[in-house]
């Protein structure tokens, strides 16, 4: 899953967006350059996230924009997603191999060099290293920094995306960690003009 571009890598939250007006959001965002989607959901019923990844599952494949599921394997098969994203404390590694099958991007979320190493190892397709900022949109998470970023590039050779609080001011702060994409939420889910955030984005990413 070398071939993905994690560059603009949108995770969802439908509690800064009215979720009637989720797939609205995601087509523009990918219209001003998001090149991959996360679908988050924590709160809503099993039998309405697969609605939901099911309606973004069909925008994604006539955009050519993989789609990930949070966490939940049951409803990325039943929706047909292109894979997930795991937690630490979520399904393991492994375990998520074995449903999926060798053809779906896995992502694991990583918060030190040794969780990156482990993730590698396992065969994850690509890490998730954060919080590189203070965020709003989970509690539970640490800032691990930038020089943590630097850290798990120098150990690991698949692909990263910083995640936490990123957003078009403070990303050139992250210039020279090597990471492959930037994973946000706020900057684009609360932006009154999702395509043009994705845009500004796009534009910054590639001089990291």
């Amino acid at each position: 899953m070398s071939k993905t571009d994690y560059s603009v890598y949108l995770v969802t939250d439908t509690g800064m967006c009215p979720r009637e007006n989720l797939i609205d959001v995601c087509g523009k965002a990918i219209d001003g350059g998001t090149t991959l989607i996360q679908l988050r959901e924590k709160d809503i019923s099993s039998r309405a996230f697969y609605e939901e990844a099911l309606a973004l599952k069909a925008l994604c494949a006539r955009r050519a924009v993989p789609l990930l599921i949070n966490d939940r394997v049951d409803i990325a098969l039943a929706a047909g997603a292109d894979g997930i994203h795991i937690g630490q404390s979520d399904i393991p590694l492994e375990a998520a191999q074995r449903l999926l099958g060798k053809d779906k991007i896995i992502g694991v979320s990583a918060g030190s060099v040794a969780e990156a190493v482990e993730a590698e190892q396992g065969g994850a397709d690509y890490l998730g290293v954060g919080a590189v900022f203070p965020t709003s949109t989970k509690d539970d998470a640490e800032n691990v920094g930038i020089d943590m970023l630097k850290a798990v590039r120098g150990a690991v050779k698949i692909p990263i995306v910083g995640i936490g609080g990123i957003n078009a001011e403070n990303i050139e702060k992250l210039r020279g960690t090597g990471i492959d994409g930037v994973a946000v939420v706020s900057c684009i889910m609360a932006s009154r003009d999702p395509e043009a955030a994705a845009a500004a984005l796009k534009e910054k990413v590639h001089n990291l």
